[in-house]
């Protein structure tokens, strides 16, 4: 699995830190990784982008940033305000390839969710991945609201014969309520891909070698990790009216 691609189900959900995690625990086990970001937006030149902050989080990777729009918007959107090139699926593929030529593990991190156009003709992500052959990883956020998002994710990523590698929840809250409770075991039923780990909240504003510390503890065996859904689940799973753990679904159609 040398070229790994990160999308998630939105913005601001966790993929920059659940990226550097997947780095540092590679680069714990002695390998040596890349980190890539297509197109870079709402930050001025000069101001840390993503892949810098997942190097500085992971440890020694690289950070490699193909293009920067300083407006907050859509790659694609954001390239035309500043009347500048907009990144291309194919010049992302070239450079993953580069770079996977030179590293053990490239990691491409998406800007907003997966079908977030990064030129005029409706290129995504998914484009990217597809020109790599490389597996998904889809970050989504814990709560109310994430099963629709990520199942239309994982069915976009279907549909265009691409595979989804698995889930991770980017930001796991210190006292999750009843629906993050519950979206443990309903993340993977309506995704149909494993849940492959949990973030701490807030665990991007962590000194560096605490979070290389920890992030073997977040990530499953799949991703290099020591996470177990099950030991989480035991934890935190959802419970019904009389306090018993929800183990089991009644048959479909029951």
């Amino acid at each position: 699995m040398p070229v790994v691609v990160v999308s998630g189900t939105g913005t601001e959900i966790g993929k920059t830190v659940v990226t550097a995690a997947l780095a540092a625990v590679a680069l714990a086990g002695g390998r040596t990784v890349a980190v890539l970001k297509p197109a870079q937006t709402g930050l001025a030149p000069g101001e840390p982008g993503d892949a810098a902050e997942a190097a500085r989080l992971a440890g020694a990777a690289t950070a490699v940033e193909l293009a920067r729009f300083p407006d907050p918007l859509a790659p694609a959107t954001a390239a035309r305000r500043a009347g500048l090139p907009p990144v291309r699926p194919a010049e992302v593929a070239t450079a993953a390839e580069k770079l996977a030529a030179e590293h053990d593990l490239v990691l491409v991190e998406g800007a907003g969710g997966l079908l977030v156009r990064f030129d005029e003709t409706g290129a995504t992500l998914a484009d990217v991945a597809r020109l790599l052959g490389a597996p998904v990883l889809v970050v989504a956020p814990a709560g109310l609201g994430t099963l629709n998002a990520t199942a239309l994710t994982t069915e976009a990523l279907r549909a265009r014969a691409l595979t989804p590698l698995g889930v991770v929840i980017g930001s796991w809250p210190a006292e999750p309520g009843l629906a993050e409770r519950c979206n443990l075991a309903d993340l993977p039923e309506v995704s149909g891909a494993p849940l492959l780990g949990a973030v701490p909240a807030g665990a991007g504003s962590w000194a560096p070698a605490r979070f290389r510390a920890g992030a073997a503890d977040w990530l499953a065996a799949e991703l290099g990790g020591a996470w177990r859904p099950e030991g989480m689940a035991e934890r935190h799973g959802c419970r019904d009216r009389h306090g018993l753990p929800v183990t089991e679904r009644p048959p479909r159609g029951g």
